[in-house]
């Protein structure tokens, strides 16, 4: 969960590092640090490994006085989301072993630590910190016998679980060895030195030649080379990847925070991933002409968090142009309970980063049943293109606030763009699909018309924002938007919060209603609409005070307030409602002074288990 970064070249280590922490800080922000190789002395062969890291932002490391000290051209360096050991000064990264001669960094978990914590002290070794990441550079210490490739390849070979390892030593001061399993980790090349990073953006500045690296991979980087080895240090080789992305994209351009500028830019997110997929007068076009959808009799979306809504909002589209039935599942769950899949399964799998660490599994373990996988993600060359049978991006641009908006938007389109795929390959191109089809084109203007609701949601928000419950309710397509407006809020203001089914009020969570609590009821859907209204009166009578947000002429005087959203096709309506609950969860957390972009215990990419 944590990011990671490293330079070897001609440049200052340090400005390097921290700024690709800086961009790198949505992966965690406990605490932060870098180890540097400094040479103090004439004497060309005197490196000696320093070390600063703190508690707290990447800016509490920027603004250490040590750190100027640091004046090396190699070095590594971590941002850390906790995951073994509270946040702490003893437990942020780098650590070192116990002759102080190596350092790492690592993101990940490794799940077989504790025994590997008693093998080093049945050895005597003394470890100081409670994480799991120490036993990394022992064990490297432990294995060296003049050969530090051999030393991280013996270590690998002891660690179960996920690791992106950085490994720096004054034993060779002119290499960084890197490896990896089930976490993100790319090398950018460039003339003037070799980058290193858990992700594209926080290098992206200086070059846009990238390396990947695969699981069971090591590589060792020196300032004008990069080779790659195997676990077992056969050599392999691996071609230059060119990545044309706007590195200004991760910048604010004038918006106080990153979410409120991700949720202005979906109408022209929405726009790029139609792009020239779809169109009225020929077949929609996604490159993925050789799969055989008649093959299948059942669809699975698997995601998490943010993006299983998405795949929940989109299921009724696969299942009404398709005619598949379609089952969306929390990828966590998938891949424990045995699913019931095989060669005629069709498995889409969504994820913003495409390196999610429950979602990477899922896809595993689909492809071990023979099922055929499709990914739905907005990073080029991520972890989980290279294990999906087949890949369709969104084009959402760099998502940089850890509550996600604009990549929800676009994978719930791409999901739609991809079930008119199928339905035109099934032979279901009727009508009702290209009635569908011109909605999907108008969908970013009607983005545009909603992104009007701010300043109701601001004034609304304002309203209600010191309250500790607040809840949720909706049918159908309606119901997956309240899961995700839920979720917002739950992220980014912690006010507890549910989402419930409208029909499900009734059955036990209406014993929560008192007076003055807040139900937001979504109603875009007019079979359903006075069934709704029906479930909203149910709460008004006892004490709920409602907030609407609807497409739907809806004249009802017990309803507080109501936000009116631009008509759209009903199984497209989870784009455009999602919208004014966004700013509801935005503003909401703005009145209470609290950091939007990066909330408390979360991070971005979500790279353990």
């Amino acid at each position: 969960m944590c990011g990671i970064v490293g330079y070897i070249g001609e440049r200052k280590a340090v400005p390097i590092l921290i700024n690709g922490l800086l961009s790198l800080e949505y992966r965690g922000y406990d605490s932060a640090g870098i180890a540097v190789l400094n040479n103090n002395s004439s004497n060309e062969n005197n490196y000696q490994l320093e070390i600063v890291k703190d508690k707290g932002r990447v800016n509490n490391l920027k603004n250490n006085d040590k750190i100027k000290d640091l004046i090396g051209n190699v070095g590594i360096a971590h941002t850390r989301w906790a995951t073994h050991g509270i946040p702490s000064k003893e437990n942020s990264h780098p650590h070192i072993d116990n002759t102080g001669k190596f350092a790492v960094v690592h993101n990940g978990i490794i799940e077989n630590y504790t025994s590997l914590r008693r093998k080093l002290i049945n050895n005597g070794y003394k470890l100081y910190s409670e994480t799991d990441t120490e036993v990394i550079p022992n064990l490297i210490n432990m294995y060296y016998s003049g050969d530090i490739l051999k030393a991280v390849s013996d270590t690998m070979k002891e660690l179960k679980g996920s690791y992106a390892i950085e490994v720096i030593s004054e034993f060779c001061p002119d290499k960084i060895i890197i490896a990896k399993k089930d976490s993100p980790l790319v090398i950018g090349t460039s003339e003037k030195g070799n980058y290193i990073a858990s992700d594209i953006p926080a290098i992206l500045t200086y070059t846009n030649k990238f390396y990947f690296l695969d699981d069971e991979e090591i590589s060792v980087v020196q300032k004008d080379s990069v080779e790659f080895y195997d676990i077992n240090l056969s050599q392999i080789h691996k071609s230059i990847k060119t990545i044309e992305l706007d590195s200004q994209s991760s910048e604010k351009n004038g918006y106080e925070d990153f979410m409120l500028k991700e949720i202005y830019e979906q109408p022209n997110a929405v726009r790029e991933t139609i792009g020239s997929r779809l169109s009225l007068s020929e077949k929609t076009n996604l490159n993925i002409d050789y799969i055989d959808f008649k093959k299948f009799n059942r669809i699975f979306i698997v995601a998490c968090g943010t993006a299983m809504h998405a795949g929940m909002a989109a299921k009724p589209i696969f299942e009404k142009f398709c005619k598949i039935p379609t089952e969306v599942d929390v990828a966590s769950e998938f891949r424990y309970r045995n699913p019931l899949i095989d060669e005629h399964t069709f498995c889409i799998f969504i994820s913003q980063s495409g390196e999610t660490a429950d979602t990477i599994a899922a896809v595993k373990l689909a492809k071990s049943f023979s099922a055929t996988t499709l990914s739905i993600v907005n990073v080029i060359g991520s972890s989980i293109t290279r294990f999906s049978d087949y890949t369709i991006y969104t084009h959402a641009g760099p998502e940089i606030a850890v509550a996600s908006t604009k990549a929800y938007t676009c994978q719930v389109t791409l999901l739609g763009i991809l079930a008119i795929y199928m339905a035109e390959f099934l032979g279901y191109d009727d009508k009702n699909l290209q009635s569908f089809k011109l909605a999907l084109l108008k969908l970013p203007d009607k983005l545009k018309e909603v992104l009007d609701t701010s300043k109701t949601l601001k004034k609304y928000a304002k309203k209600i924002f010191n309250q500790h419950d607040l809840y949720f309710i909706g049918r159908g397509s309606d119901y997956a938007v309240c899961m995700e407006g839920s979720l917002k809020l739950k992220e980014i203001s912690y006010i507890h919060s549910e989402a419930y089914a409208s029909g499900e009020l009734k059955h036990g969570p209406i014993a929560l209603i008192e007076k003055d609590t807040t139900i937001i009821g979504v109603i875009t859907d007019s079979l359903t609409s006075k069934k709704t209204i029906s479930n909203l009166e149910e709460a008004i009578s006892r004490g709920a005070k409602v907030l609407l947000i609807t497409n739907q002429n809806i004249d009802n005087d017990k309803i507080d307030f109501t936000v009116s959203i631009p008509p759209i096709h009903t199984l497209l309506s989870p784009i455009i409602s999602i919208v004014p609950l966004q700013f509801f969860a935005y503003y909401i957390a703005k009145f209470k002074n609290l950091d939007v972009d990066k909330p408390r215990n979360l991070a971005k990419s979500v790279t353990v288990e």
